[in-house]
């Protein structure tokens, strides 16, 4: 009975926490699929992996590098294959190497050596002259075992452990090219197995001379998960009926002298939706997979997890023997423009090579962490029992006691997970139970205030994402006059862009790209902020505003106008921390009108934005895109300037934007009235003089006058645009209905 009057007297609480408790299940056992748990959890996985990661080098596996060095030395890659076959004698002969795999594809013939070339000029004596022709055949058969280079490379892999790599692709319009190896399975080896192989379309494998000599051949084809980073690798891909082994696989294979793979079935548990393939086997080393027939790569750590020898050294006899005896070697290259650079857990920028390596090593150790089917089983069960003592026990709790206890049941769930992670190698998802936990927490502790300060959280809920929490708070006082629905009002729209920010994206790589970005916009949006002003969106590098609404606002123009000169002298102070950091030095546009505007929430069914519409905020737009052609910083319209007469102003043009019919005068803003000194003034008021001499082309009038103002402010560009003009019209007279108007028939 004490049970269900607790029940009934915190009945909310329980049913949000039991819903938050039915929803994780529902995720788990893939009848939905929250796209934000799996982020998480991917998220959990790296840094798990990152936390517990060995951090050592496995001198094992040896990496013989094509780097810039090599690059330099040898020239550029592809190299001839008498070079390869230099270097495989080397290592094998000199350095007494165990295994060689190749993390590269041989998928074209070495015509380098001008064999073809002779064979060409000998068939056509053979033709035309044939004693010469003969001749020729002769000397041509002699120098062709030093100059058939592929066959030269083709008799180094010969009789010894050499694995070539070769790729599939998934492209069903991908040409094929080389030949396969021999399968490691037929179709018939999984029959009645459903088995959810990575299916290959096509594949660039090497060239049969090559691979008739090698030892055994594997696919280095990748399969990175949905955000691009490589946490997995597939050991079997199926192609045309056949199975084939990774290249991981087949050198492993090759060094522990085992010929044949051998697939592993779990006895409980196998149904039509699920194979029960859980392992592969190479001798008594056991190898887990996923449904996919995927392995999860066990990161040593960073990049020089493993020994790098460069490749022109072991040409040149400079690698102390000692590092490459009885080791495996793998040729890869680490060469930024060669390709084999991947996204992974550990580093953001990763040899393709040393991935290889670490899945070799975590064969060869026993060591590839599992993530089987029966996880999601332990996953629910986890859910189920954590989910239902939260959901009991929280509601009846005080605040203390309820911390208490959903700290204590995170740290047992982390401690189990680490544990299983760390002595079982198994990954138990992790994610949606600490999301779980923290949603019944944060439901229990926030309800009470939530039913008691609604008012006040609708409207932040409504406009808290677009407005200041200052503004939520004026709101608040009258939180009944709000709402999204669309009205129209007199408003200020301002648009903001970063001028020439194609070329100062390119200049930066991603993650220097985001934290300019951010430390760009966050003082932008609090100089908007302070001014009383509604973010209505971030376009890229550009920055959408507005004033008037959902507060209403008799002084929005003046108050956007203050923003607009505070967003230029904020970005004055952020160029000077963009030059410590080494960062290209950016400048803005910005535009702003005043007029009549649409505002309200406004989208589709999947989402929506409070925003504005309408020809006001259109010509706002146009108007920042006008900045750069006349050389300021920001523009207003002749609108936004009767709203704001206490600022001085230097009228720049009349135009007419696209889109457009009448033209509108356009302003650039000088600053407050009484704070303007009188060089300022009488430089503005011969400005405007020359600017009514040229509208009555009385050329030589406004040209004087402007000139003189060059010479006393070269720096402005309006002067030389209008002079440039001048010296135009002079040579082609305007119509004689010209209004002194300017066209832009681009946007």
């Amino acid at each position: 009975m004490k049970i269900f009057a607790l029940l009934s007297e915190h009945g909310v609480r329980f049913g949000l926490s039991v819903a938050i408790m039915i929803l994780m299940l529902l995720n788990a056992n893939g009848v939905l699929n929250l796209s934000a748990i799996n982020k998480l959890e991917n998220f959990a996985y790296d840094m798990r992996l990152n936390m517990l990661m060995p951090r050592t080098v496995d001198d094992r596996i040896v990496i013989i590098d094509v780097d810039e060095k090599s690059l330099k030395a040898l020239g550029r890659w592809p190299w001839s294959r008498n070079k390869l076959a230099s270097l495989v004698d080397k290592l094998f002969d000199d350095y007494q190497v165990k295994v060689l795999g190749f993390d590269m594809v041989f998928a074209e013939k070495d015509e380098s050596s001008g064999l073809k070339s002779l064979d060409e000029i000998k068939t056509h004596y053979l033709t035309n002259n044939q004693a010469l022709g003969q001749a020729l055949s002769v000397e041509v058969d002699k120098l062709r075992p030093t100059l058939d280079y592929d066959q030269m490379f083709a008799n180094s892999l010969k009789g010894r452990n050499t694995v070539l790599g070769y790729v599939f692709t998934r492209d069903i319009n991908s040409q094929s090219s080389g030949i396969l190896p021999p399968a490691s399975f037929s179709e018939s080896s999984f029959k009645g197995k459903n088995i959810a192989f990575m299916q290959a379309a096509g594949f660039g494998a090497n060239l049969d001379i090559l691979q008739n000599n090698a030892k055994s051949a594997g696919h280095f084809s990748i399969n990175p998960d949905a955000d691009g980073i490589m946490r997995r690798v597939p050991l079997l891909i199926q192609y045309d009926g056949n199975i084939y082994q990774s290249l991981p696989l087949a050198v492993a294979g090759v060094a522990l002298e085992v010929d044949n793979i051998k697939a592993g079935f779990a006895g409980l548990g196998v149904n039509e939706k699920y194979s029960g393939l859980e392992w592969l086997k190479l001798g008594s080393h056991r190898v887990p997979v996923d449904g996919n027939v995927s392995a999860l790569i066990p990161y040593r750590g960073a990049e020089g997890s493993f020994p790098y020898v460069s490749a022109v050294d072991v040409f040149n006899n400079k690698v102390n023997p000692a590092i490459l005896k009885n080791k495996i070697v793998l040729l890869g290259t680490t060469a930024a423009g060669l390709l084999d650079l991947r996204a992974t857990p550990v580093q953001t920028v990763y040899p393709g090579v040393e991935v290889q390596a670490n899945m070799i090593a975590g064969i060869l150790d026993n060591n590839i962490k599992e993530q089987p089917e029966y996880t999601n089983g332990a996953e629910m069960f986890l859910l189920f029992m954590v989910g239902l003592l939260l959901a009991f026990m929280l509601p009846v709790y005080s605040p203390l006691k309820a911390t208490v206890l959903t700290l204590v049941t995170t740290v047992a769930v982390l401690l189990l997970n680490l544990s299983l992670w760390q002595y079982a190698n198994l990954v138990l998802p992790l994610a949606s139970l600490l999301v779980m936990i923290a949603a019944i927490y944060f439901v229990n502790m926030s309800y009470g205030f939530f039913v008691e300060s609604r008012g006040k959280r609708q409207l932040a809920g409504l406009f808290g994402q677009y407005v200041p929490p200052e503004l939520v708070d004026e709101m608040a006082k009258d939180p009944e006059s709000f709402n999204l629905e669309g009205e129209s009002r007199e408003m200020t729209v301002l648009f903001s862009d970063i001028r020439g920010f194609t070329n100062i994206a390119e200049d930066l790589d991603p993650k220097q790209l985001t934290q300019l970005m951010n430390e760009f916009l966050t003082p932008m949006t609090q100089v908007i902020h302070h001014n009383r002003g509604t973010i209505d969106k971030y376009m890229g590098d550009a920055i959408m505003a507005f004033w008037g609404a959902p507060l209403a606002d008799p002084n929005h123009a003046k108050h956007a106008l203050q923003a607009a000169i505070s967003m230029i002298d904020a970005l004055a102070t952020l160029q000077q921390d963009f030059v410590k950091k080494g960062w290209p030095l950016i400048n803005i546009g910005v535009g702003l009108n005043t007029g009549l505007m649409t505002v309200g929430n406004m989208g589709s069914s999947f989402r929506m934005a409070y925003t504005v519409m309408g020809d006001a905020v259109n010509l706002g737009s146009r108007l920042e895109s006008l900045t750069k052609n006349y050389g300021v910083a920001i523009i207003v319209s002749e609108f936004t300037k009767a709203q704001v007469p206490d600022f001085m102003y230097r009228e720049l043009d009349i135009v007419r934007v696209k889109g457009k019919d009448k033209p509108a005068a356009i302003f650039e803003p000088i600053g407050e009235v009484t704070q303007c000194n009188q060089a300022t003034i009488d430089n503005l008021k011969q400005y405007h003089e020359a600017l009514m001499h040229y509208r009555n082309q009385q050329w030589g009038l406004a040209e004087a006058q402007l000139m003189e103002l060059q010479t006393l402010e070269p720096q402005r560009y309006v002067y030389t645009m209008y002079l440039k003009r001048i010296a135009h019209f002079k040579q082609n007279p305007p119509a004689s209905d010209w209004d002194g108007v300017f066209n832009y028939e681009s946007k």
